[in-house]
């Protein structure tokens, strides 16, 4: 029995014939990093001005929310009054 697994095993042919490995084909130089740190400020740079813009608009929302809350106010006051 032992005769016939290692008959079976040699037969097969090794997993990493059958697989191939990824291999790099650039190797990191200057201008690899250079370029990606390019790439790495343009993507801060953008967030950070998305960011900014969605605080503003959260200002201005926050703003339009005080003055309906002051016109609801009013308005509650004004009914209170008339009953």
């Amino acid at each position: 029995m032992l005769a016939r697994i290692a008959a079976r095993s040699a037969v097969r042919a090794p997993r990493a014939a059958v697989a191939p490995v990824a291999a790099r084909f650039y190797s990191e130089n200057a201008f690899n990093k250079k370029e990606k740190a390019h790439e790495d400020q343009y993507a801060r740079q953008h967030e950070k001005e998305q960011i900014e813009k969605l605080r503003k608009q959260i200002a201005q929302k926050q703003a339009e929310l005080e003055q309906l809350q002051k016109q609801h106010n009013e308005l509650q006051g004004t009914s209170e009054k008339k009953q």
